[in-house]
């Protein structure tokens, strides 16, 4: 698999990714054996990227990742974590987590102060058994954007200069921000969750020229929307966004969708391949919950897409004219 430099960093990921999110279990339980396997598949389809966060399962992804790639060797893995949310314990009192199907041994409390950043990444360091992150993330920081840009992000950039992360940046879902972020600081590299997508092409108007003038790595999260890519053909409520299709935005996504078909490749695997055309676009990162999901994804993914695809999308009025239709670099 491919692999890619975050902007100025030596850190480098693979085009895909595996994102943390269901094995904090995310809309349905998940055991420890199962999501062992599911990283063991990852790891023999070839993905070396590794996304989580303490906000996902209250520590149990974190947990669950450090756990899978302690017996790896270090350097052969990429791995990256969120700043944001403290972890405060708290008795359960029998409930489960508010996002996640997990005790709510802990509640959220949100802190992007230089020493909420600091806390945060020696919680995660210890629960995910490591004495490094590579890449560094502000998490959802849209309502607490100044205090974010103020003082978290500076934080980010003293633990990089001391070697403890090795690329430093932001995951939201908020283009604009993300630009000021981009041109008000040294940030390597922005995770952007489902706005470079087959249906969303906002980042096209201020975040992608932000990000290749300077020189700053994208991985495109929620490349799906939330499901409504993710079959062939929107499968009965589907959802866009987290929210039902609208019925206009179904009509679309049949429309791509015969347009794939015509070529002989799926809706999904053509949402996949979409963002690496943009040359910011480092990677894609996949929230994966079984063994047999990551290896339907990176098969997949491994699939070629005839050139001309691209070509009949714009033309058809499916893709911004902005968007980059030739062979990626």
């Amino acid at each position: 698999m491919r692999t890619h430099r975050l902007g100025r960093s030596t850190v480098e990921v693979t085009e895909l990714g595996f994102g943390g999110g269901p094995l904090g279990g995310l809309f349905a339980p998940l055991d420890d054996e199962t999501a062992a396997a599911t990283l063991s598949a990852a790891w023999d389809c070839g993905i070396r990227y590794f996304d989580t966060s303490p906000h996902y399962g209250i520590g149990h992804s974190e947990r669950r990742t450090g756990d899978f790639l302690r017996g790896a060797p270090r350097a052969a893995f990429t791995l990256s974590t969120k700043v944001g949310r403290l972890l405060v314990a708290q008795d359960p009192q029998g409930r489960s987590d508010e996002a996640f199907h997990v005790p709510a041994t802990h509640r959220r409390v949100w802190d992007f102060s230089r020493d909420g950043v600091l806390r945060s990444v020696e919680e995660s360091l210890t629960r995910m058994g490591t004495d490094r992150i590579d890449v560094l993330f502000l998490h959802d920081a849209e309502k607490h954007f100044d205090v974010a840009l103020r003082d978290g992000f500076p934080a980010l950039a003293e633990l990089r200069s001391q070697g403890v992360v090795g690329a430093v940046g932001a995951g939201m879902y908020h283009p604009g921000k993300l630009t000021t972020l981009v041109r008000e600081t040294d940030a390597d590299v922005v995770m952007l969750s489902g706005r470079y997508t087959l249906l969303d092409h906002s980042a096209l108007d201020h975040l992608l020229p932000a990000c290749t003038e300077r020189g700053v790595s994208v991985l495109a999260a929620s490349v799906f929307n939330s499901g409504l890519l993710a079959t062939p053909r929107p499968a009965e409520g589907a959802t866009f966004d987290y929210a039902p299709a609208s019925p206009d935005v179904l009509h679309r996504v049949h429309g791509i969708a015969d347009v794939c078909e015509a070529h002989g490749v799926t809706l999904p695997q053509v949402a996949m391949a979409f963002p690496l055309r943009h040359p910011a676009v480092a990677g894609i990162v996949l929230g994966m919950r079984s063994p047999d999901e990551v290896r339907h994804n990176a098969a997949a993914f491994d699939i070629h897409i005839p050139e001309q695809l691209w070509s009949d999308l714009q033309e058809a009025g499916f893709l911004d004219e902005r968007a980059p239709v030739g062979t990626p670099t």
